[in-house]
């Protein structure tokens, strides 16, 4: 298996988790927080659906600005539908694939950095920065099964089964 092989394979096996999380993604619970500092649901959601899009992004581009001069002009969506977040969610994933697809191992391992406000912050191979990002979604998704318990909305199964879903 290569490398290529290999992060399209984890890609499939995330892709599929974050879609049972987003399904139960219920209506009208954007603002919902857990606690003041917490983010806000709706943002955490759109940022779980969207993830993989950082893969293409990183492959694609040199490095990411955070804070660029002028500001980004990146608005996220409000009152995204489960259905919406599926479609951004797999749309993400797709963009994913077909930069994975289009790249090559020696690509991998050329340079990629975060900067905010043209200073770097995170730098390293785009390999390390994509396996990064996939873990971070992760972390992302498991906060966000938190806050939908909290909801009482039904936690999927994941890595194995859940209170609400038996599947392993």
């Amino acid at each position: 298996m290569t490398l290529i092989q290999a992060l399209l394979s984890e890609l499939d096996r995330e892709a599929e988790r974050t879609t049972r999380a987003l399904e139960q993604v219920p209506a009208g619970q954007d603002g919902f927080k857990p606690h003041e500092k917490s983010m806000a649901f709706g943002y955490l959601a759109h940022l779980v659906a969207t993830i993989p899009s950082w893969v293409a992004m990183m492959i694609n581009q040199d490095s990411l600005d955070l804070n660029p001069p002028g500001g980004s002009g990146y608005r996220m969506p409000e009152h995204q539908t489960s259905a919406d977040l599926l479609a951004a969610h797999q749309k993400a994933v797709d963009d994913a694939k077909a930069a994975l697809h289009k790249t090559s191992e020696a690509h991998l391992f050329t340079t990629w950095k975060l900067l905010v406000a043209g200073n770097t912050v995170a730098e390293g191979s785009r390999y390390e920065m994509i396996r990064d990002s996939i873990n971070h979604l992760a972390h992302h998704r498991g906060q966000m099964t938190v806050y939908l318990r909290l909801m009482g909305a039904k936690v999927p199964a994941l890595y194995g089964p859940s209170a609400d879903d038996k599947r392993f």
